[in-house]
């Protein structure tokens, strides 16, 4: 166990909780139990598992929303007893459209979450979400915003109005390709969120060509993904008014809180993932395939 990894596990009785729960989780990495000829051995049917450190109306049984990698600059900041700088971008989700007050936006519950994981660390949420915002436009304004608020993590909800704009799925690809390596270059640590479910566009090629193509560019990059699609399709079908506003697009006060609270956790299971290997000199850049999520 490394000593980031220790100190990790010492921070606080939740947050090894967190951790705990996504080893029990399908999909948690580890070696499969086996018969008496070496076979792997099925496991016993079973309901499907959830997530018991998520709020019981944001649980999402069975269902891939992480994606997982590293995230240095959060377990230096632990390791530092400092604070913990997180600046959120994107568009409406982020401003908090449809939320019932300021308050009730994402990244403000977001700094409460992370609290919460983290007793006695101090955690600073900047919100900078810009309705309409594309990916480009992120990008144009990242640099200027970044060196104000100087974060250790980044937190990009990201597609969904290059989606609706029907921007170009190459030159989407391409600036949120160019952005995180330019994040990674200045050593920021990245969660990345894609666009949230609704039913109005759950047929639309274009629409899920983009959740397609985070995902990809995440795992490309080892970025960690939140699947917020995957986690509001299920609300939306599970949940008594779904975790949509009255309009079906913009998220509620319920969206809102689920997508504070997987954000979260998307960072605490991420701390105890290995640091990738930095390749010798001439070697193959080639990068081995990220961690799936908890509940994959």
């Amino acid at each position: 166990m490394s000593g980031v990894h220790r100190m990790v596990c010492r921070m606080a009785f939740p947050l090894a909780a967190a951790l705990a729960v996504s080893l029990t989780l399908p999909g948690a990495v580890g070696a499969a139990a086996q018969d008496s000829a070496g076979q792997p051995m099925q496991p016993p049917s079973q309901p499907e598992a959830v997530d018991l450190s998520l709020s019981p109306e944001c649980r999402v049984p069975g269902s891939k929303l992480y994606t997982l990698a590293s995230l240095r600059r959060v377990k230096r900041a632990l390791r530092e007893h400092r604070t913990i700088k997180v600046l959120a971008i994107g568009s409406s989700s982020t401003l908090g459209v449809g939320a019932s007050s300021p308050a009730a936006s994402y990244p403000a519950r977001l700094e409460g979450e992370l609290e919460k994981l983290f007793p006695g660390v101090d955690v600073d949420v900047v919100n900078r979400g810009i309705s309409g915002e594309i990916a480009a436009g992120a990008a144009d304004r990242l640099r200027d915003t970044v060196a104000e608020v100087e974060p250790d993590l980044l937190v990009w909800q990201v597609g969904t109005n290059d989606a609706l704009a029907r921007v170009d799925l190459k030159t989407f690809s391409d600036s949120l390709d160019e952005t995180l390596k330019w994040l990674q270059a200045h050593k920021i640590d990245v969660v990345l969120v894609d666009p949230q479910y609704t039913a109005s566009l759950a047929a639309d090629d274009n629409y899920s060509h983009i959740v397609q193509a985070i995902e990809g560019i995440a795992r490309k990059n080892r970025v960690p993904l939140v699947h917020r699609y995957e986690a509001t399709r299920y609300l939306a079908d599970h949940k008594e008014g779904g975790s949509l506003s009255r309009d079906q697009f913009q998220l509620n006060d319920l969206g809102y809180r689920c997508m504070a609270e997987h954000v979260a956790r998307a960072v605490t299971v991420g701390l105890p993932q290995p640091e990738p290997s930095q390749p010798a000199p001439g070697a193959s850049s080639a990068e081995p395939p990220m961690a799936p999520g908890p509940a994959e």
